[in-house]
């Protein structure tokens, strides 16, 4: 926390440690913030918001654009924190910092265009009016972030919110809770004069999440798993507190008979185990049209035993983040070779706590709970579609639908426009998500609403329309008494304007 945020909001439970889930080492220990703690902050941050809000698009972009500044110069420090918290490989930190970073910079400079008031034509009904629309700031929002990319959600969330005029109050992942903080210290340590209310958080487990829900702040972002945006849910709306819920995926690739092979099966295999599979886009399911199943099996093979878990320099991935998403990997593997899948690569011995070694499972049926449920973790299943339109159906066969990509030479774009989710990657996996100008978010299960893009500012703040009578015109139909004129003026209108077009 800055300073100011220390002294204002008093340390009144316990603490907890973040352990590094690879050494078991504590790398850190952290107050437990109260609903009182999270009353003196949002007091903290509505009064701040008039100041923040006062600065405009331009002085807005200034000050974030001196936290960027702040952030690069200082990125060895976040690659080692981020590793220490999550023993993921530096690279991978590196990855979601510099997409975090992007985020920051791309709302700060599209603010203004996305979010300014703009004139509106009024209708023929009301010729004699002008009309604008502007997008105002919420106010302030929470946002609660995960641990498998503690970094880049924090950056992310907080950059929307912020360039449209909000001010934020974070709670980040007790899991990696440093990583968090340090970024968000990093605002005022690069904008000293800013007041404390901007940009701070709240550091605490599952009951201080739910009190940030219940404090009345005027939005609340979540991104974490199905069950627990429910909870989140149900708790903002005590009230009637407006949510965005980012949860996850059972994301699906399809490999058309027309694919790159060698690239379809590259791509497959680093979004698969990228990150451990604990991404919420990770590839989880693939659907490969028979006609090359063989061939692209077997560069799946080749490639994924090349994939490596462990602590040590030039490893793949790291271990899992937690005990119980270990049991979770472990189930589906279980599930899926007892249904009568093929492993092939990897199987129930991949899983060596807390470390699981990349799986693949083929001919996996699709009722089966490593294709329905979300596995989140170096698991991918491969199975056979007899041709492109089966395949997406299979494809769409879920109650999920955040991510998908589709592999085809000539038919990218027209099977990415039949599949069901929030954003389609052509011929590559994984892309829209580190694109700041791409809306980011799922339908279904996955949740509801937007970070990135012109859509992701537009969540953070509330339409207001505004119009201005300009001159009289008769006669009056918002007066009484009602004439003949008046119905006569509107008959002759809607037959000018409509009837006339009619071709039945």
């Amino acid at each position: 926390m800055t300073t100011t945020q220390r002294e204002s909001t008093p340390v009144t439970a316990d603490t907890f440690d973040v352990v590094n889930p690879g050494t078991g080492a504590v790398v850190g220990s952290y107050p437990i913030h109260t609903s009182g703690d999270i009353a003196e902050l949002l007091d903290q941050a509505r009064e701040a918001q008039v100041w923040w809000a006062a600065q405009g698009f331009g002085g807005r972009q200034r000050i974030m654009t001196r936290w960027v500044r702040w952030l690069a110069a200082h990125a060895e420090e976040i690659y080692a924190l981020g590793n220490s918290e999550t023993a993921r490989p530096i690279g991978d930190v590196q990855m979601e910092f510099i997409a975090g970073l992007e985020d920051i910079r791309w709302t700060a400079a599209n603010a203004e265009r996305v979010l300014r008031r703009r004139k509106v034509a009024p209708g023929i009904a009301f010729t004699n009016f002008a009309a604008d629309v502007v997008h105002e700031p919420l106010g302030v929002v929470g946002i609660i972030t995960p641990w498998n990319v503690p970094i880049y959600t924090v950056l992310s969330g907080a950059a929307c919110a912020l360039a449209a005029g909000n001010t934020v109050i974070v709670k980040p992942s007790e899991l990696s809770a440093g990583a968090g903080a340090f970024v968000i210290d990093g605002f005022h340590k690069a904008n000293p004069d800013a007041p404390a209310g901007v940009l701070s958080y709240v550091h605490g487990l599952g009951e201080t999440g739910a009190a940030l829900c219940k404090s009345g702040v005027d939005k609340l972002a979540f991104t974490g798993s199905v069950p627990t945006g429910r909870r989140v849910m149900a708790a903002c709306a005590e009230n009637l507190t407006p949510v965005v819920l980012e949860l996850g995926g059972k994301d699906a690739t399809i490999i058309a008979e027309d694919a790159d092979l060698e690239a379809a099966s590259t791509a497959v295999v680093w979004g698969a185990f990228f990150n451990g599979g604990q991404a919420c886009v990770g590839v989880e399911r693939v659907y490969v049209v028979r006609a090359v199943r063989d061939e692209f099996l077997e560069l799946v093979r080749t490639k994924a035993e090349k994939v490596t878990a462990g602590l040590d320099d030039g490893v793949s991935y790291g271990p899992m983040i937690t005990p119980g998403q270990v049991e979770i990997v472990r189930r589906h593997i279980d599930a899926a070779v007892a249904g009568g899948a093929t492993a092939l690569v990897g199987g129930p011995e991949s899983v060596k706590p807390p470390f699981v070694h990349p799986v693949v499972l083929v001919d996996v049926p699709e009722d089966n709970p490593a294709v329905c449920e979300e596995t989140f973790g170096p698991v991918v299943v491969i199975n056979t579609a007899t041709d492109v339109d089966d395949a997406i159906r299979q494809a769409n066969s879920t109650s999920f639908g955040l991510g998908a990509s589709v592999f085809s030479r000539k038919r990218g774009a027209e099977i990415a426009g039949r599949m069901r989710a929030g954003g389609v990657t052509v011929n590559a996996v994984l892309s829209f998500v580190g694109m700041p100008s791409v809306p980011f978010g799922g339908v279904g299960d996955s949740g509801f609403g937007r970070f990135h893009g012109d859509a992701g500012l537009r969540e953070f703040t509330y339409a207001k329309s505004t119009v201005r009578k300009k001159f009289s015109m008769g006669p009056n139909v918002q007066e009484f008494p009602r004439t003949a004129e008046h119905y006569d003026v509107i008959r002759k209108t809607i037959r000018m304007r409509y009837e006339r077009k009619f071709r039945g």
